[in-house]
C-alpha cells in the first residue's frame, strides 16, 4: 500500500466535515419543518462530530482545525436557512391544462 501523507488525509477529512455540516443543517431544517424523522439529523450530526474529531488524530488544534470548525458551523446554518426559506413549488396547473 502506498504511503499517503497525513496532510492529504486531513484535507480530505476537512472537506468531508464541511459536507457533513451542510447536510446536518439541511436535516435539522427538515426535522424542524416536520418533513423527516429526527434520527436522520442525529446521524448527520454524528458524522460531522466524528469527522471533526478525526482531524485531531496525531495533531493538536491548529489553524486548519479552527477554520474547518468555523466553516462547518457556517455551512450548518446555511443549510438550515436554505431548508426553512425554500420557495413553494410553482402551481402550473392552469398553464398545462387551460380552461
Amino acid at each position: 500500500m502506498p504511503n499517503v501523507p497525513m496532510e492529504f488525509i486531513r484535507g480530505v477529512l476537512a472537506l468531508l466535515c464541511l459536507f457533513f455540516g451542510h447536510m446536518a443543517g439541511r436535516a435539522a431544517g427538515a426535522t424542524a419543518k416536520g418533513r423527516q424523522p429526527g434520527r436522520r439529523m442525529v446521524t448527520w450530526i454524528a458524522r460531522m462530530v466524528l469527522a471533526s474529531g478525526a482531524l485531531l488524530v496525531r495533531h493538536e488544534i491548529d489553524t486548519l482545525v479552527i477554520a474547518v470548525w468555523a466553516l462547518e458551523l457556517a455551512l450548518f446554518g446555511a443549510g438550515y436557512w436554505m431548508v426553512l426559506n425554500q420557495k413553494p413549488p410553482e402551481d402550473l396547473t392552469h398553464e398545462i391544462f387551460p380552461e
